[in-house]
């Protein structure tokens, strides 16, 4: 077979591996139970074909190609969104989804380039295979940790859709299941490479070890699973209860109706739907807090910029008073000509005055929110005109709401893209939070599976700090999220409705991720270098000796 042949087979085998790793990780990233089992054999394609590269370069290419082919596997519907956010051509949106998808996801190459070396430089042993197994795992989860990410996305995520295996992520939240998965699928693939090489007999003997750890890990993850989930769910009763009403209006696309109708009127018409929607949930209940999403009031609010802004200040604290029910809702906060995007919280005071307070959102995504200060320039601008010029808030902070009847409740505070970082919500767990809450606007991705994509980080944060969430949404998925990641109630994504729901308020439970926050994924860093460095200097050390 001529030299072209061969390396024509190789890169149809590695095309082919990939393929099949990228069609298991869409399955198991659709969130439904029964897929959940997928992931633990998912990188078994990919792995067989990594470990028949023959040079560095087939190995990086096959990260690069496994990196691609993730990106586009679970969020082929961000080109889409892009583009009809910025107006781009589609083809040119693909392009650099594509290109960037690499370094989004380095982790794959990282990975790879880790196994090829330890897998030519170790011996054929079992404690050479444990320490190619768990150093590549580390240096998958590190590297995930580290790079820049749009999404945050990790494998383990995909086992949301398991009411066990999510429970694991009080531990060290999904990079921790993420770290399981990859060695999981290490040992199935040993298993399977052993049988089929050395046949039955001595293929079983050879695939034991494997196999017995691999399902050790798997029953463990079950094993946690199930006591965490009684043991969360059978807490003492709550101390108090609150009804919430969330009103999800499924208004999208302020800009598009401002060019057709004008913001004035836009802006009339958001409030009015809002005010009707409100009323119904009040009609029927009494509420002890009222919700409405991000940004749903599109201006400054207590710093009006013109003489309609400020009567629509006025209607809002009107509507308050009236209602002597606390509203939180979306608006922009105006500092010295300094913009944030916030939640304000207004409620019924004393003397008929009323409380007043905000949170500025920190986490900002990237260019459509806010451009950092070094890049910034009229030129850049010019390039792209729909970058945002929101200032970042403080950070990590909890809001105290008092709710009427001289009762109060702590919430941690989240906009939009900052419920993807379990760092930040375990902070404002750690200042007291009792209760999780969530104003976002999912309207650019209405109709793809973002929402349910942006809903999972959220179930994701409850699990981790064990708080319940309500989450408000324009356009959807509004919903209350149990401290075990249970959707309890929700309003479906392009819906109109108001919901309201009832939050038990528990004794907060113990964490890991509360008390040292994302702590695995530096972990990871540290011991994998301790893994790949310490071995090579003890050898260096001995050939000096000898």
């Amino acid at each position: 077979m001529s030299a072209m042949a061969v390396r024509a087979r190789r890169l149809v085998l590695l095309l082919l591996g990939v393929a099949g790793t990228a069609g298991l990780l869409w399955l198991f990233g659709s969130q439904e139970p029964l897929w959940v089992s997928a992931g633990w054999v998912s990188l078994v394609p990919w792995l067989w074909v990594l470990d028949r590269a023959s040079s560095k370069r087939e190995v990086v290419l096959a990260g690069v190609a496994m990196g691609c082919a993730f990106n586009a596997a679970l969020f082929g519907w961000f080109p889409g969104a892009l583009q009809s956010y910025s107006g781009a051509p589609l083809a040119v949106c693909w392009l650099a989804f594509l290109v960037l998808s690499p370094f989004m996801e380095l982790q794959f190459i990282t990975f790879a380039l880790t196994r090829y070396h330890l897998r030519r430089t170790a011996q054929e042993s079992p404690r050479a295979f444990w320490r190619v197994t768990l150093t590549g795992a580390l240096v998958y989860v590190g590297t995930e940790w580290v790079s820049p990410k749009l999404f945050a996305v990790t494998l383990g995520q995909g086992f949301i859709a398991s009411e066990s295996l999510r429970q694991g992520a009080d531990i060290a939240g999904t990079h921790g299941l993420t770290l399981v998965l990859v060695i999981v699928n290490t040992c199935v693939l040993a298993a399977g490479r052993a049988l089929m090489a050395h046949g039955v007999r001595e293929g079983s003997r050879r695939a034991l070890a494997p196999a017995a750890v691999g399902a050790a890990l798997v029953l463990a993850c079950f094993g946690y699973g199930q006591f965490r989930y009684r043991q969360v769910a059978a807490r003492e009763a709550p101390r108090q209860e609150l009804t919430v009403g969330v009103v999800q209006a499924n208004i999208t696309r302020y800009e598009k109706l401002a060019a057709e109708m004008g913001m004035y009127d836009v802006v009339r018409m958001v409030l009015d739907t809002h005010y009707r929607l409100s009323a119904e949930l009040l009609q029927n209940r009494k509420l002890d807090l009222l919700i409405w999403p991000e940004t749903v009031y599109p201006t400054t609010f207590g710093t009006p910029k013109s003489d309609a802004g400020a009567e629509f200040d006025a209607e809002i604290r009107e509507f308050v008073s009236r209602g002597q029910v606390p509203l939180l809702f979306g608006t922009y906060d105006l500092e010295q000509e300094r913009e944030y995007n916030a939640a304000m919280f207004l409620g019924p005071g004393r003397n008929g005055t009323l409380e007043r307070s905000a949170y500025r959102k920190t986490m900002l995504f990237p260019l459509t929110e806010w451009v950092p200060e070094l890049i910034d320039s009229k030129w850049l601008r010019e390039q792209l005109p729909w970058t945002g010029y929101w200032k970042r808030g403080p950070g990590p902070q909890t809001l105290a709401l008092p709710l009427g009847g001289g009762r109060a409740i702590t919430v941690a505070p989240l906009i939009c893209y900052e419920s993807i970082f379990p760092s930040y919500v375990a902070e404002e767990a750690r200042r007291g939070a009792e209760l999780i809450i969530t104003l976002s606007n999912d309207s650019w991705f209405s109709g793809t599976p973002a929402p349910k994509q942006h809903l999972m980080h959220a179930a994701f944060r409850s699990i981790e700090t064990r708080l319940p969430q309500v989450r408000v949404t324009n356009s959807g998925i509004s919903a209350l999220i149990s401290p075990t990641g249970e959707v309890l109630a929700a309003v479906p994504d392009a819906h109109r409705a108001s919901l309201a729901v009832t939050v038990p308020l528990s004794p907060p439970v113990p964490t890991l991720m509360v008390l040292w926050g994302d702590w695995l994924g530096p972990t990871a860093l540290v011991l994998s270098a301790v893994l790949l460095l310490v071995p090579s200097l003890l050898a260096r050390r001995r050939a000096r000796q000898a």
